[in-house]
C-alpha cells in the first residue's frame, strides 16, 4: 500500500532471520529496511534495477536503528516507511516496525537511511523529475 510518502508492508518472520536467544538478529531489521524501501519503490514505479539501468545509483550514506521490543519467529511484521528529500541529491527513508496483532500493533524497532544520487562513477547527481517528486522535502 502507498499514499503520499508513506507506504507499507507485511513481513513474516522466517526461521532463519532468528538468533539462539529465538528473536530476530539485530542486522536483519537493517534488510527489512532495505526491503520496505526498495518494495516501495518498485510499487512506485520505480525499482532498483531500472533506476541503475538508466545511470542513476542511491547509495545508503547513514543507516540507524534503535531496537525497542523484539520480533520472533512467525510474527507478522508491519513495517510502515515514510521518504522525504534532504537537499537537491539526498533523501531519507524513516521506518517503523509494528508486530501485527489482534489488538494494537506494538513497536518493534524505529530507524533511518539516508542516501544520496549518484552516477556510476561516483559523482552526485539531481535525481530525475519523476523520481524527486516522490520525495517531499523535509519539515
Amino acid at each position: 500500500m502507498t499514499l503520499d510518502n508513506v507506504s507499507q508492508l507485511r513481513i513474516a518472520v522466517r526461521y532463519s532471520e532468528t538468533d539462539a536467544m529465538g528473536f530476530v538478529y539485530y542486522a536483519n531489521y537493517l534488510i527489512y529496511f532495505e526491503v520496505a524501501r526498495t518494495t516501495a519503490l518498485a510499487e512506485l514505479g520505480h525499482p532498483y534495477w531500472e533506476m541503475e539501468k538508466q545511470g542513476v545509483l542511491i547509495p545508503v550514506l547513514r543507516a540507524h536503528c534503535e531496537y525497542i521490543s523484539p520480533a520472533r519467529y512467525g510474527n507478522t511484521l508491519l513495517i510502515r516507511t515514510v521518504r522525504t528529500r534532504l537537499g537537491h541529491a539526498r533523501i531519507r527513508f524513516e521506518y517503523e516496525i509494528r508486530r501485527e496483532s489482534e489488538e494494537a500493533p506494538l513497536l518493534l524497532a524505529t530507524g533511518f537511511t539516508e542516501h544520496a544520487f549518484m552516477s556510476p562513477a561516483g559523482k552526485p547527481l539531481r535525481p530525475p523529475a519523476d523520481l524527486a517528486k516522490l520525495f517531499p522535502e523535509a519539515a
